[in-house]
């Protein structure tokens, strides 16, 4: 994918609005590759007041942070190269552990989700969310209760995508899918059910 911006480029995004550039604690740093989705969510943060600066990827986002302090991050899980979405969450926690840092991504797993929130998310979401959702992630720390909730539901979510991907792989075989997720095929054919009531 092109890249949304190079590392002198990755300043605010540049549409127009003018936002006072010390208002770290509005500062929102978009580390994602699809040039097309960072420009989009970019707007669309800077349109609710918010300052964005846009990093490809870890190499980008580090040059950044030798010269601002976001409190916000979104970070795409998945992207090309060499970059690694948990290791931006790990670079950003390290850099400032108050950061508010979400995690998107369209290739959801359980055990991503649990590492990255051991390494500093505040929250995980699947691809696609908002800017709605992404804002609503970010408010939804002010207790542990209140994460923990937030958490447990974003983990479900990646269940379901999970789920879902391993039968379109099995041309909806449910016993073979249940195999690939290891358990049992009547659990599998429950969840499936239940899913089917909501």
């Amino acid at each position: 994918m092109n890249q949304a911006t190079g590392p002198d480029e990755a300043q605010t995004a540049d549409t127009g609005n003018e936002v006072d550039e010390h208002d770290d604690e509005r500062l929102l740093l978009i580390i994602e590759d699809d040039a097309a989705f960072a420009r989009t969510l970019a707007r669309s943060f800077e349109r609710r007041g918010y300052r964005v600066l846009v990093a490809p990827g870890h190499d980008e986002a580090a040059a950044l942070l030798e010269r601002e302090s976001p409190g916000y991050a979104v970070v795409d899980l998945k992207l090309n190269g060499a970059s690694s979405g948990l290791a931006c969450v790990k670079l950003l926690h390290e850099h400032d552990p108050d950061m508010l840092i979400v995690v998107l991504t369209g290739f959801a797993s359980i055990n991503t989700a649990v590492e990255a929130i051991k390494l500093g998310a505040c929250q995980y979401l699947a691809k696609p969310s908002n800017t709605d959702d992404i804002e609503a992630a970010f408010g939804h720390v002010a207790g542990t209760e209140v994460e923990l909730t937030n958490r447990a539901t974003s983990i479900k979510t990646l269940e379901w995508e999970r789920i879902h991907e391993v039968l379109a792989e099995t041309g909806f075989n449910i016993s073979e899918a249940a195999r690939r997720l290891g358990m049992h095929r009547r659990t599998l054919a429950r969840k499936l059910e239940k899913q089917r009531v909501k």
